[in-house]
């Protein structure tokens, strides 16, 4: 058999071998060399300009690399992790980022040398595995019933953010809000049918975030409940009601129309009233099957005629209509109430209770409160601050706090922060280095030097003297002989060594494994790579310039480009 033929289009772009791999690795230094100023308490802020002309200011190292247009297939491979790490676990983008582009740039010199990329590459899985048993050996549980414990953590995980100068407001809501949306969830465990306990806490789906521009940060809150922007549909429907009965609807209480076209043929003047009337009759009967519960409010996700609101509200009973699936689906889970498709079919148990439904008018705008529910396991963070782009930031850093909290709830090991974890897995990878004979050895310590970045950018970002205070750093490693973890690492403050346990400084185990192993499994697969081919079609005269092309100075496109 004849091996097949490798046919390139004439105007194809191909890029292999030594050139490929450098390339490869001059992007992922880029991308981190961006958002390396953004780690730490000292982190400066971006600035970034969308296509649209809006404007992003965060140290967020997802949100930044969300808004960068970038060329080159590395870079975009490289902002995907960031965007991996935070589905994840919603926290250390800055870092998988900043530690991948060092293991690709540790790789740099051993390959120049011409090691084999498949003999680095079974060197770092082989510090990955080190790595991870030195974090589970030295890890530190932590009691989650014990609320000045979590505040503590989230504190230390909020230090970075720029909302660490408003204390503890912060740390609170984030607490408050992922402990009510926590439920125990039952599931089978194996083959051998056992029925277990977990935990299972979804913050993207029952913890809405409302930010409502104006008022003191202060005012912010976390309500037992939902808050929706809308009023009810008719003027003279009540406004407050203590105790609703609640029913939820997913259809429309409006006259069904055709589901395809349809021509209706009249031939005297009397029929046009009669089909008037059939109509008024059919929504006439939906609203008194309605009534006949005794609900006190009806949230309606479609549309509401002017007829049913003037039946329900002759009957005492307030409408919201047009609600969020999303909305609907929050009111459901915290007032117990079952969300219905057919009007006349719903029962006295799909009926939903709250303590208080209130419209009230903040600003220019009405908010419809459900709230007081009894065992609500749905909440609305109401967010208040001076302006738009200030809310934006609080809420991206409220987010990072409650996926902390939600981490820690579901794996409660805590690990030391402030890049002391990181020295403690760099020394011990050094000394294991020192067992391994052939050219494995050589790229295992990379891996060790490599992890002191995180440590030697916090200094940095501190304006402190990195080479000094990583050497005193390594020596206090170094001399630690038990078996737990080494406990100093930088004070990101003021860029001097400290004990992370007498600075209160964590981080959750699920986040800092999660981070190496996202990056070293990175730098893995962008070593692997030898061959990058870019075909660009030509059938308009010309393409548009392919990665690497004419852009060797400036591997990103200016944002604005679009």
């Amino acid at each position: 058999m004849q091996a097949p033929v490798l046919v390139l289009n004439a105007n194809a772009k191909r890029e292999t071998g030594r050139k490929a791999q450098l390339g490869n690795i001059a992007a992922a230094k880029s991308v981190a060399d961006v958002i390396r100023t953004t780690l730490g308490p000292r982190s400066m802020l971006k600035m970034i300009l969308d296509p649209m002309g809006g404007i992003v200011m965060t140290n967020d190292g997802n949100a930044i690399l969300r808004e960068i247009d970038v060329s080159h297939p590395a870079a975009k491979s490289m902002i995907e992790l960031s965007r991996t790490q935070d589905e994840e676990v919603g926290d250390g983008t800055t870092s998988v980022i900043i530690l991948a582009g060092e293991l690709l740039s540790v790789a740099e010199p051993i390959l120049t040398k011409n090691l084999h990329p498949r003999i680095i590459v079974s060197a770092y899985i082989r510090a990955l595995d080190s790595a991870i048993r030195v974090m589970d050996n030295a890890c530190l549980p932590l009691d989650t019933n014990n609320r000045e414990q979590l505040m503590a953590l989230v504190r230390s995980c909020l230090g970075t953010k720029f909302v660490s100068r408003f204390g503890d407001l912060i740390c609170n809501l984030a607490l408050d809000s992922v402990l009510k949306v926590a439920i125990d969830v039952e599931h089978s465990s194996g083959d051998s049918g056992e029925t277990a306990k977990r935990k299972e806490i979804d913050i993207k789906r029952y913890a809405r975030v409302e930010k409502i521009p104006g008022g003191y940060l202060e005012d912010s809150k976390v309500l037992d409940g939902v808050m929706l922007n809308k009023d009810v549909v008719h003027p003279a429907m009540r406004r407050k009601i203590v105790n609703p009965r609640i029913i939820l609807l997913d259809t429309n209480l409006e006259y069904k129309k055709a589901e395809s076209q349809t021509n209706l043929e009249l031939k005297r003047e009397e029929d046009f009233e009669a089909v008037l009337k059939m109509e008024e009759d059919y929504i006439e009967k939906t609203c008194k099957s309605l009534i006949a519960l005794k609900p006190d409010l009806i949230c309606v996700e479609k549309g509401v005629s002017d007829l049913a609101a003037h039946f329900l509200q002759k009957a005492g009973i307030s409408v919201l209509r047009r609600l969020r699936k999303t909305d609907n689906n929050r009111i459901a889970r915290a007032t117990g109430a079952t969300i219905c498709s057919v009007p006349e079919e719903v029962k006295e148990s799909d009926i939903g209770t709250a303590g208080l439904f209130e419209v009230q008018k903040i600003g220019d705008e009405y908010f419809s409160y459900i709230v007081d529910c009894v065992d609500a396991k749905a909440c609305t963070i109401v967010l208040r601050g001076g302006s738009k782009d200030v809310l934006n930031e609080i809420e991206r850093n409220l987010i990072d706090a409650m996926n902390v909290v939600r981490n820690i709830v579901l794996d409660p090991r805590i690990v030391p922060g402030g890049g002391a974890v990181e020295m403690a897995i760099a020394h011990a990878l050094t000394q294991e280095a020192k067992t391994i004979e052939g050219v494995q050895q050589l790229p295992f310590k990379a891996v060790s030097q490599a992890l002191e970045v995180i440590p030697r950018t916090l200094i940095d970002n501190c304006g402190g003297s990195a080479i000094r205070l990583l050497t005193a750093l390594r020596a206090k490693h170094a001399q630690h002989t038990e078996k737990t973890m080494c406990l100093w690492g930088i004070d990101g403050n003021k860029g001097e060594l400290a004990d992370m346990v007498q600075l209160q400084v964590y981080e959750p185990f699920a986040v800092k494994s999660q981070t190496i192993k996202t990056a070293i499994e990175a730098a893995c697969l962008l070593l692997r790579i030898d061959d990058i081919v870019s075909g660009m079609s030509n059938k308009q005269g010309g393409g548009a310039p392919q990665a690497g092309e004419g852009q060797d100075e400036d591997t990103f496109g200016d944002s604005r480009d679009g």
